[in-house]
Parts: C-alpha cells; structure tokens; sequence
C-alpha cells in the first residue's frame, strides 16, 4: 500500500471542479481512480482554505473565523458525500488495512491552518467530526506564523496546542514559521509530523525544514513527507524529477532515519500536473523502482507507505470511544 500524507482534495472539488469519482480533471492527477490504480490505500486528505487576501489562482478564501469554519465544514460534507471512509482510531486502522483492495483509499482529515477552528474550545467538536490532525498555520492565521509571514505562536495558538494534547490530536509543523515551530516545539509533548515539507539544505526558503527540525521530529518518533511540489523540489524553477523526490528522500534518511521518512505529496494542492515530477499517479511504480537503488525493499516499502501506517499505528487512539 502507498500512503500520502497530503492531499487537498475537497478543496480542489470546491474550489476547481475536480471530481473524485471521476478520472482527473485535465491538468490534474487526483481522483479515486487515479488513487485506485495507483495502489493508494490511505490518504490525509484536508480540510483546507486559504486566507482571503491569499486566495489562491480559481479558488476562494476567508476573511473571517465564521466564513473560514462554514469553508471547512463544507469541505467535511463533501467527503461524506463522496464516502470517502474516514480512519479515526486504530480499530479502523486495522480493519481498513484488511479491505483496501476491495474498497479502495481511505482517509484520515488533517486540518491544513486552523483559523476554521473558531475558538480552541471547538477543538473538540472538530474531533468528534474526526479531525485527527491539525497545523496550526498555512500563511499566518490568528494562532501562529506561517509560510511567508513570519511571527510566533500567539495566545490562542498556545490555547489551541493544549486543547489538540486534551483531544489526542497530532500537530502538523508543515507551513509554521520558523519561530512559530520553535515555540511549539517547546510546548507540545504529543505526537508530531510535517505532513509535507522538504528539506532545506537541498532547496531554500521558510517553506522548508532545517535538518535539525527534521531530527527533532525523528527524535519525538514523528515523520517527514516529501512534498511532490515543484517549487519544494527545485530552486531554479524547472519541472521537478521524480529524481528529485529520490534525492529529498535519501537526505532526510540521513538526517532522520529512514523509518521516519514518507510521502505527502500535496499533488492536488493548488498547483497544476505541469509542475510535477509525474504525468500520471501510476507513476509512482517508477519511483519504487528509483528508490529499490538507493534502499532495501523493506526501507523503500516503509518509505511509500509502511512508516506511515506504523506512525498512525502508534498515535491514533484504540477506539472511537477513547478518541
């Protein structure tokens, strides 16, 4: 089974078109299909929508806390209504690994900036929807720094760490500024993960993790997916490689270990097929074959989904009733 740890699928729905039971939309990769063939067997998929002022090409934002929570809620209902099955504990971990390849993907929510959270006291009815994951921020958000605005964590950021602990949520460090990630990593003693980040040595900018971050997050047992975008895999704007992914991947296995490593490719995440290291999902069966030079077949397994599914294993509780 193949696991990715980002895709912004009920945003792209909304906001472009791309349906889900239907073969990708021209220019774009994600679809149940697609996934299908693919041998995508869990996706985190989003809860996702960007800041009114930083709307994204065909998109929409928010411009409040109100507007963002409906955005989101909306985005819940649709993968209700494309049945989408939701992994909430490790009961449905288990039972889900047993079907797949009968029943196809399934998915765990990720709340991708958390501004839809209205108050940190709503933290638990976004778990009760099952939310399961949360970063804090994408661009700044009323809780934290993010990517391209740099600042900390601010007082109802820290209140929101503590009602993510109370509720058994993970936190996502992907898109957090670097001084916003710093202090959350001095509060929070629960589990962490960068849903899709890259490293920065390789290519620069606050997009980007600094190995030592990467280490920290290998050290607390956490993970790493390599974002699949173009502009996270090369810094001289050309298309990426599928090479390119082998190379973040064999880097943040030094830096990290590789049983801390995975994708989260972000492929439907506001960018087109055009600035992707593949033309076709099912290209991925290429980077198997990349990376079975560089690793064992037990590593390169765990990196394309084992190491997830063994992340989720150990941080999702035992059963709905002990979420």
């Amino acid at each position: 089974m193949i696991v990715d740890a980002h895709l912004d699928i009920a945003w792209n729905a909304l906001a472009h078109g791309c349906r889900f039971d239907a073969p990708p939309a021209r220019g774009h990769l994600v679809s149940r299909p697609a996934l299908e063939a693919a041998g995508v067997g869990i996706v985190f998929c989003t809860i996702f929508c960007p800041p009114g002022g930083r709307a994204l090409a065909g998109g929409f934002g928010y411009e409040t806390p109100r507007e963002a929570h409906l955005i989101a809620r909306a985005q819940l209902g649709y993968y209700r209504s494309v049945g989408l099955p939701l992994i909430r504990d490790r009961r449905d971990l288990d039972r889900h690994l047993r079907r797949w390849r009968r029943q196809g993907p399934a998915g765990v929510l990720l709340m991708e900036g958390a501004d839809p959270i209205e108050s940190p006291g709503q933290m638990g009815w976004w778990a009760e929807q099952g939310v399961r994951i949360v970063g804090p921020a994408w661009g700044r958000t009323r809780y934290a720094g993010g990517t391209g605005e740099p600042g900390g964590l601010t007082p109802a950021g820290v209140e929101l760490l503590r009602a993510m602990r109370s509720t058994g949520t993970i936190l996502d460090l992907s898109h957090l500024a670097d001084r916003a990630l710093t202090e959350a990593l001095e509060l929070w003693d629960g589990p962490v993960m960068a849903s899709h980040s890259n490293a920065r040595r390789l290519v620069p900018g606050d997009r980007q993790l600094e190995d030592g971050t990467v280490m920290e997050i290998a050290a607390r047992g956490g993970m790493v997916g390599v974002s699949f975008c173009g502009g996270h895999l090369r810094a001289d704007g050309r298309r990426p490689r599928l090479q390119d992914v082998v190379e973040q991947i064999a880097h943040l296995a030094r830096v990290a270990g590789v049983e801390h490593v995975g994708l989260g490719t972000d492929l439907d995440g506001g960018f087109t097929a055009e600035r992707a290291p593949l033309r076709r999902l099912e290209q991925l069966g290429e980077l198997r074959r990349l990376l079975l030079r560089r690793f064992t077949g037990r590593e390169t397994e765990g990196i394309l989904g084992g190491n997830w599914i063994e992340f989720l294993r150990r941080n999702l509780a035992l059963s709905k009733e002990g979420s």
